[in-house]
């Protein structure tokens, strides 16, 4: 064998052995899907009853945030700051938050839950509606969010007014 074709296969070799010593890719479930479910709706619940703790408990150490007209908040601690505001001008206001229609899945360590969502007043009226998608990473058997991005709707166009001197 040449010197040439000597060092390609050392170079194989090396390279094969690289990804021997990889840990083998963690195998998604059903269980994990619904895990994912659970938490996205105690998320929720957590929200509803402006219990900061909780709901923060669900983010990763590096988790960001992506909310409608907002700088990214990067980190716990900020998500924590986020909320805390956000929750306590959401309870002033006696809105309740629910989940709409949903999707998700899980592929390896990483899973994600996606859909749609309503925001009602003290009356049950809707008050805003949009859609949400959440990345969330398998760490040490727990799931945390890392990405969470969520979009409002547009308010629904007001009626028309007739024009003046029609019937």
């Amino acid at each position: 064998m040449g010197i040439k074709a000597s060092a390609i296969a050392a170079a194989s070799l090396a390279v094969l052995a690289g990804c021997a010593n990889r840990p083998a890719p963690v195998a998604a479930t059903a269980a994990d899907a619904a895990a994912i479910r659970v938490n996205t709706a105690a998320w929720v619940v957590a929200y509803n009853a402006g219990d900061t703790g909780q709901v923060v408990n669900f983010y990763a150490d590096d988790a960001i945030l992506l909310p409608p007209d907002h700088a990214l908040i990067t980190g716990r601690e900020a998500v924590r700051q986020y909320y805390a505001a956000d929750m306590a001008a959401f309870s002033v206001s006696h809105l309740s938050f629910a989940l709409g229609q949903e999707t998700g899945g899980v592929s390896g360590e990483l899973g994600w839950h996606s859909g749609t969502f309503r925001v009602t007043d003290a009356r049950g009226a809707v008050a805003g509606t949009g859609k949400d998608t959440e990345i969330w990473r398998n760490s040490g058997g727990k799931w945390l969010m890392i990405r969470d991005i969520w979009s409002n709707d547009p308010a629904p166009a007001a009626a028309a007014l007739p024009a003046q001197g029609s019937r």
